[in-house]
């Protein structure tokens, strides 16, 4: 019940070895892929281009001998896919006395339709209007072929596979200003399926993995492109059977190239998320009926529904840290943007406010040095004196020698101004005047130390002519760990759109920039600093005892949990199929169901915190502020959601018994 498991469709991508000319040997090769791909749980497997013949045939192609073979090879991979499939494979076709470069559906014995190449590239090493004609008018719109007749034909064609809906288009058609995937996509498919025969140059395959996932990401399809590869001539071309499948603008797999034997890709494509992409982002729909033509013709194509009833198998990676790129090549260069972007809009509100003073409270921790950092970083860009940035540290009840020493070291390190102002006599007043009792620590206790630390940034803000810089995160705000109108509050937000699990990368990077030295070396100690608020005592040994993972639960998950929430709107049962798959080995299945719970709980308990948030730059594509991406009544309720969550409780308790 927790895996929504049909809404995943397993594809291949498949490069049979080739054997030029001689159709019986690659029907033979292609029968074999097939059945790996089968073995590996495929329900739709996709094939290159002409590869029941080989692509690089050439004058071949007008021979009756080939073509008639090429028949034979096909009639006898119908018969002989493997059951409960679909395979779409590359083929010449013959009708009303012209020769189409073709795509062939077929599984359980049948042949269920046949789609034609819509543009034929004949420049540089293609000739193909040299064999073929393309796609048009005078087509027929059935054929009789291998032995099947009234075959659909023609580019009008989609295919209905369990959940997916299929189009096809074949090679230079996504190359084209207008590819036929946009058509087929805008009149229901879900996936494109592209049979190619692309040989490689320098730099191309660079460009045709953009280029992919690009168009996945125009159309909010999945995408599966199979390309010709390894036993193609090699006379004046070389073929690297390419293998890539893609997701709404994610490449969610892809092949090795240069292989000589036939090559194998599986990857497992998210209906869900596609559906729920094209409900969002609602240009995808203005766009269909503002471009609407005539109805396509449907096909159904039956296939088996996946056998297994959970996620522990999916063939595709799950990041289990989604804010954060999987690629580490990739994290610097992220890092930086994301720095630019914070920075870019802090300069912003300083020039709109003429302000050229910041304060910023500095606690040692992760958030209030990053948006320290940041600060540096924009009076740099800025042409203005780090000492116009005055940091405060405020130690309280709570603070150690560790953070508080961190925080000294962290702002003489970067040049920037410094005060020390503690609150603890201003607090313990403050409970004299409410009538609280020190020694009981509740939510006024630390509360009261989160406002008095407000109070202290905005009257010195005010007292020096500047504007308080905030500290708290996005996973902070997702949660509601803030005290309301306490460090909830600021004047400019500057880490608002940054997740917790991001923070930690985004300083980490600046130790990469900073080189060795006290700063690097202090903020290293900082990375290590376990999460507090420090409003709790230490511990006889001066140690801190209020570890904020320990009370609402790892960031890791939360941020997890978060991202699929905001992102794809899935539904708590579907989020924690999701985190079992990708926090197999680090978090069970009852600590996942406890967290989801209680993410659920405050997430849509707390709402009332983000309705009044103070501005603050976008940096992901998921964000809470109440003007740009996340609008939510703050007395919506969740019962819907924690029933979901209670149910899963109660599966795991009853599959424990």
């Amino acid at each position: 019940m927790f895996s929504n498991h049909s809404e995943f469709l397993r594809v291949a991508s498949c490069s049979p070895a080739v054997a030029v000319a001689n159709p019986a040997q690659n029907s033979q090769n292609i029968l074999d892929v097939l059945q790996r791909a089968h073995a590996q749980g495929a329900r739709l497997a996709v094939l290159p281009e002409l590869c029941v013949t080989g692509y690089t045939c050439a004058d071949l192609f007008h021979n009756s001998t080939l073509l008639e073979a090429s028949v034979r090879a096909v009639g006898e991979i119908i018969a002989n896919c493997p059951e409960g499939m679909a395979a779409v494979i590359g083929v010449p076709v013959e009708a009303n006395g012209a020769l189409y470069n073709c795509a062939a559906v077929v599984s359980r014995g049948q042949l269920h339709g046949i789609t034609v190449k819509t543009y034929l590239p004949t420049y540089n090493e293609f000739y193909e209007k040299r064999w073929f004609t393309a796609a048009n008018s005078a087509m027929p719109s059935t054929v009789n072929y291998a032995g099947h007749a009234n075959v659909p034909f023609g580019v009008d064609i989609l295919y209905n596979i369990g959940e997916a809906v299929l189009g096809i288009e074949l090679c230079e058609d996504v190359w084209a200003p207008i590819p036929p995937s946009c058509r087929l996509t805008l009149s229901g498919a879900t996936v494109i399926a592209n049979l190619s025969a692309s040989d490689d140059v320098i730099g191309k395959y660079s460009y045709l993995r953009t280029l992919l996932s690009q168009q996945s990401a125009r159309c909010l399809c999945g995408y599966v492109y199979a390309s010709a590869g390894f036993g193609e001539s090699s006379t004046d071309l070389v073929f690297d059977g390419k293998n890539i499948i893609c997701e709404c603008g994610r490449i969610i797999a892809e092949g090795d190239r240069y292989d000589a034997d036939s090559k194998l890709m599986i990857a497992d494509i998210d209906f869900a998320a596609i559906a729920r992409d094209r409900r969002h982002l609602m240009t995808f729909a203005d766009c269909a009926a503002r471009e609407a033509t005539s109805p396509l013709r449907r096909i159904n194509v039956l296939v088996d529904q996946p056998s297994t009833s959970d996620l522990h198998g999916l063939s595709r990676e799950i990041n289990p840290l989604p804010f954060v790129p999987a690629d580490s090549a990739n994290l610097a260069e992220r890092c930086e943007e994301i720095i630019h972007l914070q920075a870019t809009g802090l300069r912003k509100r300083l020039r709109a406010t003429g302000c050229r003073s910041l304060v910023v409270g500095i606690s040692g921790g992760l958030d209030s040095t990053l948006a320290l950092l940041v600060a540096v970083r924009a009076f740099d860009l800025e042409g203005l004196d780090r000492r116009g940035i005055l940091g405060i540290t405020m130690p309280g009840f709570g603070t150690t020698d560790r953070t508080h020493r961190n925080a000294l070291d962290l702002m003489e390190a970067l040049g920037v101004s410094q005060r020390e102002i503690s609150i603890a006599k201003a607090v313990r007043q403050h409970f004299s005047d409410i009538g609280h009792d020190e020694a009981v620590h509740d939510v006024t206790y630390e509360n009261s130390q989160a406002r008095e630390r407000t109070q202290i940034l905005m009257d010195v803000a005010n007292a020096v002519g500047g504007m308080v810089l905030g500290t708290g995160d996005l996973s902070e705000l997702a949660l509601g760990w803030a005290t309301y109108n306490g460090d909830h509050m600021s004047m400019y937000a500057v880490n608002a759109g940054v997740p917790k699990t991001l923070v930690r990368h985004l300083v980490r990077y600046f130790v990469n920039l900073l080189g060795q030295g006290k700063a690097s070396a202090t903020l290293l100690d900082i990375i290590d600093t376990p999460i507090s608020p420090e409003l709790i005592p230490a511990d006889a040994q001066g140690n801190i005892t209020q570890k904020t993972e320990d009370l609402v639960g790892p960031y890791d998950l939360h941020d997890f949990f978060l991202y699929y929430t905001l992102r794809y709107g899935y539904s708590p049962a579907r989020i924690f199929a999701l985190a079992q798959a990708a926090f197999k080995g680090k978090f069970d299945h009852d600590t996942i169901a406890k967290w989801l719970k209680i993410f659920i709980r405050r997430f849509f308990s707390q709402q009332f915190k983000r309705s009044c948030l103070p501005d603050g730059p976008k940096i992901g594509s998921v964000t809470l502020s109440p003007r740009g991406d996340w609008r939510m009544p703050s007395d919506a309720q969740s019962i819907e959601w924690q029933k979901e969550c209670d149910k899963i409780c109660q599966f795991l308790y009853n599959k424990s018994e």
